[in-house]
C-alpha cells in the first residue's frame, strides 16, 4: 500500500529572510537560476538579439524576468521593514547572500541583487558605511568602462558550474548582428566572420549549461521565495523611500535655520 506522504504547508508570511542562513538563499537562488538557465535554447538568444522578440524567445524572456523580479523582491524586502535598524539589518543579509552568491559564481543573481541596493529608491536612504562601500565594491565588478572588462576577467576565471550574466551576452549578441552583415560587402557570400563571432558568444554559454550546479533543494526556503512574486511596484517602492526621508529634507532644514536668524 503506497503512503502519501503529508504535505509541506507553510505560511510564507510568518517567515523572514533572517530566518535562514545567508548560504543557503544563495544556493537556493542559484538553484532557481539554474533551472531557468538551462532551459534557454541558443536559438532564442539570435533571434532576441535580432528583434526582441519574447513570443520566439520564450524560455530566455522567463529567465531575465525572473532577473527583473528577485530584484524587485529584494528592494520590497529591505522598504518593507518599519525602523531603520530592521533595514539596516535586511541590507547587510542581502550583503552577506552577495557574497555567497560570488562564491558559487552565479553573476546572474549577484548582479539582480546588486541593481536592487543600487536602485533610486534605496540608494537615497542613509546606510552605514560598510553597506555603500560593499556596494561600490561590487558595482566594480560590472564597471562598464573597457567593455566589461573587470568582469569579463572574472567570468574567464571561474571554474563551472558558473551563471553568466545573461544582460551582457545579449548585448555582445546585438552588438555583432548591428554592426555586421549577413552578407560580404557587395556579394551574396556568407559573411562568416559573423557568424563566428556569434558561435563564440554561444558556445561559452552553451558550455556553462552543460555543466550544472549540485544543490539539493530546500521546500522552505522556495516557498518563502514563492516564485518573488511578493513584491512592490516602482512607484510604491518610492512612495515609501520618500516616506521614509521625504525629498528636500536637507533643504528645509537649512531654510528654517536660515529664517530663525
Amino acid at each position: 500500500m503506497k503512503i502519501t506522504p503529508p504535505l509541506l504547508i507553510i505560511n510564507n508570511k510568518a517567515m523572514k529572510l533572517l530566518d535562514f542562513k545567508s548560504s543557503d538563499i544563495a544556493e537556493q537562488m542559484t538553484l532557481l537560476d539554474s533551472e531557468l538557465f538551462n532551459r534557454i535554447e541558443l536559438r532564442e538568444l539570435l533571434v532576441y538579439a535580432q528583434g526582441q522578440s519574447e513570443e520566439m524567445s520564450p524560455f530566455l524572456t522567463r529567465f531575465t524576468e525572473h532577473f527583473n523580479k528577485l530584484s524587485y523582491w529584494a528592494r520590497s524586502r529591505i522598504l518593507e521593514q518599519d525602523s531603520a535598524k530592521a533595514r539596516e539589518r535586511v541590507i547587510f543579509k542581502f550583503v552577506k547572500i552577495m557574497r555567497k552568491l560570488r562564491t558559487l559564481n552565479n553573476f546572474n543573481s549577484l548582479l539582480s541583487l546588486l541593481s536592487a541596493l543600487d536602485s533610486g529608491p534605496i540608494r537615497r536612504l542613509e546606510w552605514p558605511r560598510a553597506v555603500t562601500q560593499s556596494v561600490r565594491d561590487f558595482s566594480l565588478l560590472i564597471d562598464s568602462s573597457s567593455s566589461f572588462k573587470v568582469y569579463r576577467e572574472e567570468l574567464k576565471k571561474a571554474q563551472p558550474p558558473c551563471l553568466p550574466y545573461i544582460g551582457l551576452i545579449l548585448q555582445d549578441l546585438t552588438f555583432v548582428h548591428i554592426g555586421n552583415s549577413d552578407r560580404l560587402p557587395n556579394s551574396e557570400l556568407i559573411n562568416f566572420w559573423k557568424r563566428w563571432q556569434q558561435f563564440t558568444i554561444l558556445k561559452h554559454l552553451h558550455w556553462f549549461q552543460q555543466r550544472p550546479y549540485s544543490i539539493q533543494r530546500k521546500e522552505k526556503i522556495m516557498i518563502y521565495f514563492n516564485r518573488f512574486d511578493d513584491c512592490f511596484g516602482e512607484e510604491a517602492l518610492w512612495q515609501i523611500s520618500e516616506k521614509i526621508k521625504p525629498r528636500n529634507r536637507t533643504s528645509k532644514v537649512s531654510s528654517s535655520i536660515l529664517n530663525a536668524k
